[in-house]
């Protein structure tokens, strides 16, 4: 950016944040052994869990906001290291269903805990996760969380249909 330009574009901003916001948890929950993309799979697994919910995959996908075949990916390495169970879903064979074992339940509560000191100080311009301005912040995330977006058009000349 340089003298001339208006500032950053809200896209920008997002994107900076969310990398932010990666980078540093990656970082913090690094030495439990994971990912910021596994702690995002165990942990919304669970709140889920706590909730009565044994997920699909493709239920945690769709919680998640991640690629079903990423979760599928996911899960097999946090099976692999002992964390979640995978099993076939008694109502839908195709589907896996998906749970924390003992283990996992610890890492994770672990996880939680560091992550919440981390996201307290993340938002701490703004008064603290329980500050106005944080629920205010909160809802102006959701809220473009919810715009659905249109699918993508290919803008190629060459897949368009031409009328004589």
């Amino acid at each position: 950016m340089n003298k001339g330009s208006p500032g950053p574009t809200p896209g920008f901003l997002v994107w900076r944040l969310a990398n932010k916001w990666r980078v540093a948890v990656d970082r913090a929950v690094a030495p439990l052994g994971l990912t910021h993309a596994q702690y995002v799979v165990v942990a919304s697994l669970h709140g889920m869990q706590r909730a009565g919910e044994r997920p699909s995959q493709r239920r945690l996908a769709d919680h998640t906001g991640l690629e079903a075949l990423y979760v599928s990916k996911l899960a097999r390495v946090l099976e692999s290291a002992g964390l979640i169970e995978r099993t076939r879903d008694p109502r839908d064979p195709r589907a896996v269903q998906l749970a924390l074992t003992e283990q996992g339940q610890a890492v994770t509560r672990q996880a939680i805990a560091v992550v919440q000191g981390l996201l307290q100080q993340l938002l701490e311009p703004l008064g603290g996760l329980d500050a106005p301005r944080t629920r205010a912040f909160t809802d102006e995330l959701m809220a473009l969380l919810d715009v659905p977006l249109a699918p993508s058009v290919p803008n190629d000349q060459s897949t368009r249909r031409r009328t004589p």
